[in-house]
């Protein structure tokens, strides 16, 4: 079997790609193939985490082996199947690329094709440059410090306590939240 997968980015609208792999392959092929369509750093800490409908995270998948309780499962990418987690069309996982800021791709198992396999993973679709992998926090921080502001930051004279939504007489924070949205 195949397994046809899609990435996305939440920092770049029109970043995408989309992979195909042998069910049989690892997570570590999986994390190869991500890198190598990427471009990103070989060397840095990598994870992946198989999500809930709503991308809550589930189990993790990592690079190397974690001290973790006896009771939990411990799953590394180089020792785990994509088949052996993945059984389902419309699976969400997650790839964490930048653990520090912890910046991540969605990726999503679109399609499994059955009677068809793949000796080596192939992007098939690769649309948009990919975030950068870091953040440079001391740039971020340059911008914060340097940013002039002026004088109404704070807003200006003419301003009325009053304008504030929901302050004040027949304000709706007496109305139910289920009435307010």
């Amino acid at each position: 079997m195949v397994y046809r997968f899609l990435l996305l980015s939440d920092e770049v609208d029109d970043f995408k790609r989309e992979i195909q792999i042998s069910s049989q392959a690892t997570f570590f092929d999986f994390h190869k193939e991500i890198l190598k369509t990427t471009g990103y750093d070989k060397q840095q800490v990598y994870a992946f985490f198989i999500c809930g409908d709503n991308w809550s995270k589930q189990i993790e998948i990592t690079q190397i082996e974690m001290d973790t309780s006896s009771e939990e499962d411990s799953y590394v990418m180089e020792a785990t199947l994509l088949e052996d987690l993945l059984e389902e069309e419309r699976q969400k996982l997650i790839y964490v690329f930048d653990p520090l800021a912890e910046r991540v791709f969605f990726i999503e198992l679109r399609e499994i094709i059955t009677g068809k396999d793949l000796r080596d993973p192939v992007c098939t679709v690769a649309a948009g440059i990919p975030p950068k992998q870091f953040i440079d926090f001391e740039a971020v921080s340059n911008d914060v410090i340097s940013s002039d502001t002026g004088e109404n930051f704070y807003g200006n004279d003419a301003f009325d306590d009053e304008d504030l939504y929901g302050l004040g007489e027949g304000s709706f924070e007496d109305e139910p939240l289920n009435d307010r949205f």
